[in-house]
């Protein structure tokens, strides 16, 4: 803009103009709320895009660290995305603590930590969260003890706890990923998708805590699960959904049926196992699924998030499964719009097809015999999220190389007696490379979300477990397991700024601006299991640094 223009305008008006707030005042999808960021992905077709443009190709060379917040505990590393509302930003770390911080300073303005039952101690999924929600006056949370719980949004005090699940009858199964509001529901799954267990979503009344309806994963259905093999067929919902308030719907994928890799005693389709479900928020019934993987023996979670775009004017789902395949499907009705293939090595089958997706000769493992599969049970990403920009009409998203040697089998009995137990149907099973490379690698890659085709991709020597940001800027803001942090043209996938934060990223970058100022915030710390997993791949990732600090940017 022209700068004597500039200073003609009032303080405030200017402010709108260098953060963007003004060119977004038409509210389009994705659009809206720019100078906050008060969901999981931002908005909710799960674009993770900022309409922000105040740090752009230009300006992002003068980034420069405005504070640091260091929660103090840094089991599992950081691995949420912060919310952003009104110059307050909310994010949780290690054994669900809760923070309410200054979004300017990283000043701590109230912090909750909860009483979890000791039993929570020997779960699987030990200290681990991905978010909080904020809404309705409060901050919301999915406990590692199998509850929801609200807290008053200006004090962090409790408002209300409600116990939805028993840890000693179900393996475990607690809230690793924020539950997600549709109105005055309040809705999420549990881990679960590799543990002995029958997979739920739960709902409760956001204001109160009481429970609404319970929607039961696994389908009552012989031909589907025969015998008692549903008992224990995993399905869980473990990511959050995203509540589309056009529609009325919810929609959230589930995870891999249970044995993992064993599918003998459950022959059948498995429903809802690998499906994408569309849900009414206010009676927790169906209204419409989309099965991507029947009869998964490969691990392959359709967990991941159900991101919106417009394709001949109507919206569709573009849904990443672990299995390597994206699915794109009318957003109404769940009907197939395309298939196409993310992961360069795929030998699990010889495709989908794109107009049915039915499974083109799949490589079930036989019991047994070793068997080389690609992509491994991580998947061809792991759960971190990819970003769509409205303005290049690119969807940027990490993905990994890596393959899994499985020798399939039954689980012992006995193995399945603790409350850590996980049900994953293997004799053996260890990362390699993929057949036609010397080294499994990583890559980012900027792709046209409808067909696949790719504009740009960048290269890691190890896999990128951070979520991606993009912006109304025209960049791209990622990190990688060894602890840089990247700004990327979005455009042509150029490195334009690099940050060391000292170790590796897992969480989300969000952007977000005060008083007309922008800022960019990093989650960093290395954590999850998928580091351990993939060990057996990358070996020098046992030497990488631990940590947890959350660190705001803006420009000096």
């Amino acid at each position: 803009m022209n700068p004597i223009a500039s200073l003609r305008l009032a303080p405030l008006a200017l402010a709108l103009v260098c953060t963007g707030a003004i060119a977004a005042g038409d509210a389009k999808p994705g659009f809206d709320n720019p100078n906050n960021w008060p969901q999981y992905h931002r908005t909710s077709n799960a674009w993770r895009f900022s309409p922000l443009t105040q740090i752009n190709k230009d300006t992002v060379k003068h980034l420069k660290v405005a504070w640091i917040h260091q929660p103090g505990n840094i089991t599992h590393g950081l691995q949420a995305t912060p919310i952003v509302v009104d110059g307050v930003l909310y994010y949780i770390s290690a054994f669900n603590n809760v923070w309410a911080v200054d979004a300017t300073t990283g000043k701590t303005l109230w912090h909750y930590e909860p009483k979890l039952d000791p039993i929570s101690r020997q779960v699987f999924y030990a200290a681990a969260s991905r978010g909080v929600t904020v809404g309705r006056g409060k901050v919301f949370v999915g406990t590692l003890d199998g509850r929801f719980v609200a807290l008053d949004q200006k004090t962090g005090k409790e408002v209300w706890s409600t116990q939805l699940t028993d840890l000693k009858t179900q393996h475990g199964a607690l809230f690793s990923a924020p539950p997600q509001l549709a109105g005055d529901v309040l809705f999420g799954g549990t881990t679960g998708g590799d543990q002995p267990i029958a997979g739920k979503i739960y709902a409760v009344n956001a204001d109160t805590g009481k429970p609404v309806w319970t929607f039961e994963v696994i389908k009552d259905d012989q031909e589907s699960w025969p015998g008692d093999s549903g008992t224990r067929g995993g399905g869980s919902a473990w990511m959050p959904g995203t509540y589309d308030a056009q529609s009325d719907t919810i929609y959230i994928g589930t995870s891999n049926a249970a044995p993992d890799f064993y599918g003998v005693g459950r022959e059948g389709d498995n429903k809802y196992t690998a499906t994408l479900l569309a849900i009414d928020p206010k009676t927790g019934k169906l209204k419409w699924h989309r099965q991507e993987i029947p009869h998964d023996v490969w691990d392959f979670d359709s967990a991941y998030e159900a991101l919106v775009v417009k394709k001949d004017g109507k919206d569709v789902i573009v849904h990443l499964n672990k299995s390597g395949f994206v699915f794109v499907m009318d957003k109404a009705d769940g009907k197939l719009e395309n298939v196409w293939q993310f992961a360069e090595n795929m030998n699990w089958a010889k495709g989908i097809d794109p107009k049915t997706g039915a499974l083109i000769e799949p490589r079930r493992p036989e019991p047994g015999k070793r068997e080389l599969l690609c992509p491994n049970l991580l998947g061809a990403r792991s759960w971190n999220h990819g970003a769509y920009n409205p303005g290049t009409g690119l969807w940027y998203s990490h993905a990994m190389e890596v393959c899994n040697e499985v020798v399939s089998g039954p689980d012992d009995p006995e193995s399945l007696k603790a409350i850590s137990a996980l049900s994953l149907g293997i004799d053996e099973i260890k990362l390699v490379p993929p057949p036609n490379s010397k080294d499994p690698y990583g890559r980012l890659d900027a792709r046209d979300p409808l067909t696949g085709e790719l504009k740009w991709s960048v290269r890691y020597d190890l896999p990128p477990l951070s979520s991606v940001l993009t912006t109304a800027g025209g960049l791209v803001f990622t990190g990688d397991m060894e602890g840089h942090l990247f700004a990327y043209d979005a455009d042509n996938g150029k490195q334009l700024w690099q940050f060391n934060a000292g170790s590796g990223a897992r969480g989300g970058p969000v952007s977000y601006a005060v008083d007309g100022k922008q800022y960019i915030a990093i989650p960093t710390g290395l954590g999850s299991h998928a580091p351990g997993f993939l060990a057996g791949a990358f070996p020098q990732i046992k030497d990488l640094p631990g940590g947890a600090a959350l660190i705001g940017f803006t420009l000096d």
